[in-house]
C-alpha cells in the first residue's frame, strides 16, 4: 500500500512541474510574439520623432576634406593595411599524412567481457 502512495504522489509533483514549465514557456513565446508585433513598431516610431531629422541618402551627404592629413599619414595608413592584409603568422606543410596508431591490448576496453552477471 506505501508503495502506491508513494507513486501517486510523485505522479503528482511530475504533472505539476510539467504543466508550470509549459506554461512558463508558453507564456515566455507569446510575451516576445505580443512585443515583435506590436511593441517594437511603437518604438521605432518613438524613435523616429525623437530623431526628427529627415531621412540622408548617400548623394545628400557632404564629404567633407582635412587640410591637415598629408600624403606621409596616407602612406603609413595604406602601408598598416598591406602589412594587416598580407600577414601570415605560421607556415605549415600542406601536406596530411595519417599514421595508424598502434594500440597494446587491454582488458579494460574489452567488449567481450560484460557488466551482467548472467548466474
Amino acid at each position: 500500500m506505501i508503495p502506491s502512495i508513494i507513486l501517486m504522489s510523485t505522479l503528482k509533483e511530475g504533472y505539476l512541474i510539467l504543466f508550470s514549465g509549459l506554461i512558463i514557456v508558453f507564456s515566455a513565446l507569446l510575451t516576445l510574439s505580443l512585443f515583435f508585433k506590436f511593441g517594437l513598431p511603437v518604438l521605432l516610431f518613438i524613435y523616429k520623432i525623437i530623431t526628427k531629422g529627415p531621412d540622408k541618402k548617400i548623394k545628400d551627404i557632404a564629404i567633407g576634406s582635412n587640410q591637415k592629413f598629408t600624403g606621409e599619414e596616407a602612406a603609413v595608413i595604406a602601408a598598416a593595411i598591406h602589412l594587416y592584409l598580407n600577414e601570415q603568422h605560421d607556415f605549415e606543410n600542406p601536406i596530411l599524412t595519417i599514421k595508424k596508431a598502434e594500440k597494446s591490448y587491454s582488458p579494460w576496453s574489452s567488449k567481450i567481457y560484460g557488466i551482467q552477471n548472467k548466474l
